[in-house]
């Protein structure tokens, strides 16, 4: 059986609707905060038990009987929380439960000295895996194009992108990312420890971002740079957190660094078909033909 946890969130969700497209409903379970969420999961056969990172104790009944684990990282840091103690409750809760392989939904740019905060407990919880005596696949995920989305969404209001310089991002979507993720879990063996980046055919920074979503838009959205120190500046007068800030600023400075630019043909390769482009994203997103 295979145990997907955080099957109501994004990511989550569409990881369980390509995983029961390659293998019967009844080998896929599901982990979730929320029971009444997944209520359609299960009138389609799949396994719904309660399951919640900041409760560990459910967590072993959650993962009784399986052979795999897909731990959906926690974005617990993101609102002050502990992102690591409840990776490391999961790890725990998935070998006293007898699991063979947690596969891990990690990220490219995952490293112990990454200007960009996540990237840190990605590479601490990389680590714990290794440690953990178990089989593992960390799933280098690309950027996800969602991000880039919300942050052009306020500068496609005023036809403004105003945000400190950066780099080229590999952005590359949930559903490519789900797909893939399905594969390998579907097809346990070929990947151990972590994987090659697994991210779109190319590499974007917002300067690009904005030439596309004016050309798609038929109308101009403008990329103007401001200092860190400027930005900063509005993110506390906005009444952002300090660790959001540092999230938030972290991203322009590492993609500056080069940490989220590279691409690979790993994802075309298990998707067997071009990745969803930046343009295909923005199109759907928006709604203008691509």
């Amino acid at each position: 059986m295979i145990v997907v946890t955080g099957a109501t969130g994004q990511l989550g969700r569409l990881i369980v609707e390509k995983l029961v497209a390659q293998v019967p409903a009844s080998r896929v379970a599901v982990s979730v905060r929320d029971v009444r969420k997944a209520e359609d999961l299960a009138t389609r056969g799949v396994r719904v038990r309660p399951g919640d990172f900041a409760a560990p104790a459910g967590l072993v009944h959650a993962f009784e009987g399986a052979s795999q684990v897909l731990l959906v990282s926690s974005n617990a840091r993101a609102y002050g929380g502990d992102t690591l103690a409840q990776h490391r409750s999961a790890i725990d809760a998935a070998r006293s439960a007898g699991v063979r392989r947690i596969v891990y939904t990690s990220h490219m740019a995952a490293s112990h000295s990454s200007a960009f905060p996540p990237m840190l407990d990605h590479a601490a919880t990389e680590q714990m895996l290794r440690e953990s005596g178990l089989q593992w696949t960390a799933l280098r995920n690309g950027f996800y194009a969602t991000s880039a989305l919300a942050l052009l969404a306020k500068g496609l209001e005023t036809g403004l992108f105003e945000a400190p310089a950066d780099g080229k991002i590999s952005w590359t979507s949930h559903a490519d990312l789900a797909e893939a993720a399905a594969v390998i879990l579907a097809n346990e063996g070929p990947y151990e420890g972590p994987t090659p980046p697994l991210t779109a055919a190319q590499a974007l920074d917002f300067e690009a971002l904005c030439g596309i979503a004016s050309d798609l838009l038929g109308r101009p959205l403008r990329r103007s740079i401001v200092s860190e120190d400027g930005m900063r500046a509005r993110l506390d007068a906005a009444g952002m957190p300090p660790h959001a800030v540092a999230i938030s600023l972290g991203l322009y400075r590492a993609s500056r660094e080069g940490e989220f630019a590279a691409v690979d043909p790993t994802l075309q390769k298990l998707l067997g078909r071009a990745p969803t482009s930046m343009r295909e994203v923005i199109a759907r997103q928006w709604g203008r033909a691509a």
